[in-house]
């Protein structure tokens, strides 16, 4: 389906919407109007970059700007966070598929930016959990492929350290050594990573995959051991 495809099924929806409809008018793909009112309509092969800009640059004249692609070419694996970008350039998008079949699946409408957020409260709740949880951020930004430093396995870190200078300890010893108050039982219990081991009832201590992790993760474990130390004289 070429981007002129397009034209002729959206026309006639327009048409049978009450709209008076033009083509190729100052390098606006299609224009409609209907009273005082103004609908301009960027025509794509498919979603991109350079859509959504010239769609944004049309705002300038009408804030009722639609973009309109080919139901097949829609990337769906991506659909929800394509149709968010959408929203928050406060476009409209129309598909049309093989029978010429129109659909609008978005208006252009502003954005309420407030109420986004309190829906992904939960999200940056946990953003700001797993911030400020971190003692030491050695991660790299933008790097992929390589294994991030999460707060939970620097928290595990810092128990393996406690017990590698200590030898076998209880929760409450741990804590007392500086580990997480709430998150320490739970660490060592549910043992995600397979770092500890249970020597007996509320003690634990180093398995072989802990031993390895703390020569893995070195740079990290001698700047928790060198705090630990200070902060128990």
């Amino acid at each position: 389906m070429l981007e002129s495809d397009l034209f002729p099924p959206i026309k006639q929806y327009l048409i049978n919407k009450g709209y008076k409809v033009g083509s190729e008018i100052e390098h606006c793909d299609i224009v409609a109007t209907k009273d005082d009112f103004i609908i301009i309509i960027e025509l794509k092969r498919s979603l991109s970059v350079e859509l959504l800009v010239q769609a944004v640059k049309r705002q300038k004249l009408t804030e009722y700007v639609y973009i309109a692609v080919p139901k097949k070419n829609i990337a769906y694996r991506k659909w929800n966070d394509i149709l968010h970008l959408i929203k928050r350039l406060e476009l409209g998008l129309i598909i049309v598929d093989n029978n010429d079949k129109v659909e609008v699946i978005l208006e252009p409408l502003p954005l309420d930016r407030k109420k986004s957020m309190q829906s992904n409260k939960g999200k940056r709740k946990k953003l700001l959990t797993e911030f400020e949880g971190r003692t030491i951020d050695n991660n790299i930004g933008g790097s992929t492929g390589k294994k991030i430093m999460t707060a939970y396995k620097d928290k595990s870190l810092y128990i393996a350290s406690c017990l590698d200078l200590h030898g076998p300890l209880s929760p409450k010893q741990l804590k007392l050594l500086g580990t997480d108050v709430k998150k320490t039982p739970t660490i060592l219990t549910k043992n995600f990573n397979g770092w500890f081991y249970r020597v007996k009832i509320g003690v634990y201590d180093l398995s072989d995959q802990g031993k390895k992790a703390l020569e893995e993760y070195n740079d990290i474990v001698i700047i928790h051991k060198q705090n630990i130390i200070q902060n128990n004289k």
